[in-house]
């Protein structure tokens, strides 16, 4: 009897004999979790990309359903191996989250920095953040890391915990349309009011433009005698043409200046420019 009470207080779970049929099953439930995640990963994918207007919000399923398919496997391998009462599991749930206090405290800070993001959304799979010092398009929010693509084409991992200390700005706030600024130099001597004009019609005639999300705004800034700022505000229709709309713009915007007579400023006429 004292030796029973020993090892019920020692180790309050009553544990299954591992066979091989135990780590079979085991390692088998998690390939299955495995791949039933990437099967649902690719089939809701290929949905989003078909149904763009909804893709960030056809994408968000995808974490939910990793946490869903995950906590499932975890439950079937442990009702496998343990045999416990409610008593047993509370004690057993106590001593593992003791453990990740104590043994794991960066990976409990990642899941639930991962939770809190799926839950409360400060963005999505498919938003243009700056997050953890990267922007770049949400291409996966993880378990333990969101997956950042970079403009370089880089992929960027960034811990989930950086939620809770630093601040998160997102582009497009799961809308697939986005505010994108463009910033233009002349010489000071030129016509503004003419370069204003012009890149006004390059943005309206984009054909990457979201005319019905809001028209553009050209504004003129920093007129200094040597140079002059011109500044497009603009939403592009899809923020994955962000770059594309940009160059666009500028490209047709430089072309008809040049014919107007607008010229870029001189070298070291902009702060910061090498002669």
């Amino acid at each position: 009897m004292a030796d029973g009470v020993l090892a019920s207080t020692t180790f309050p779970l009553t544990v299954s004999a591992i066979t091989t049929d135990i780590i079979v099953y085991a390692v088998l439930i998690l390939i299955i979790a495995y791949l039933g995640i990437l099967l649902l990963s690719f089939l809701l994918t290929r949905l989003a990309e078909r149904i763009s207007a909804h893709r960030t919000q056809i994408l968000m399923v995808i974490p939910f359903a990793k946490i869903v398919i995950y906590a499932g496997a975890v439950y079937l391998i442990a009702s496998t191996l343990f045999k416990p009462d409610i008593a047993e599991l509370v004690a057993f749930f106590g001593l593992f989250g003791a453990i990740l206090a104590f043994g794991v405290k960066d990976l409990f800070s990642d899941i639930v920095g991962g939770l809190v993001i799926i839950v409360e959304k400060p963005f999505q799979i498919g938003d243009k953040i700056t997050f953890g010092g990267y922007y770049g398009e949400v291409t996966d929010i993880g378990i333990r890391s969101t997956r950042l693509l970079t403009p370089d084409e880089s992929l960027i991992s960034v811990p989930n915990f950086q939620v809770f200390g630093q601040s998160v700005s997102s582009s497009n706030a799961g809308e697939m349309a986005m505010m994108v600024v463009t910033d233009m130099y002349i010489d000071g001597s030129c016509d503004s009011t003419v370069a204003l004009a012009v890149a006004r019609e390059a943005a309206v005639t984009s054909k990457y433009a979201a005319l019905g999300k809001s028209y553009p705004v050209v504004v003129l800034l920093n007129d200094f005698p040597f140079y002059r700022q011109v500044r497009v505000k603009a939403f592009v229709s899809d923020i994955r043409n962000e770059f594309a709309f940009k160059s666009d713009i500028t490209r047709r915007a430089w072309d008809e200046m040049r014919r107007q007579g607008i010229r870029p400023p001189v070298p070291g006429a902009i702060p910061g420019e090498d002669r």
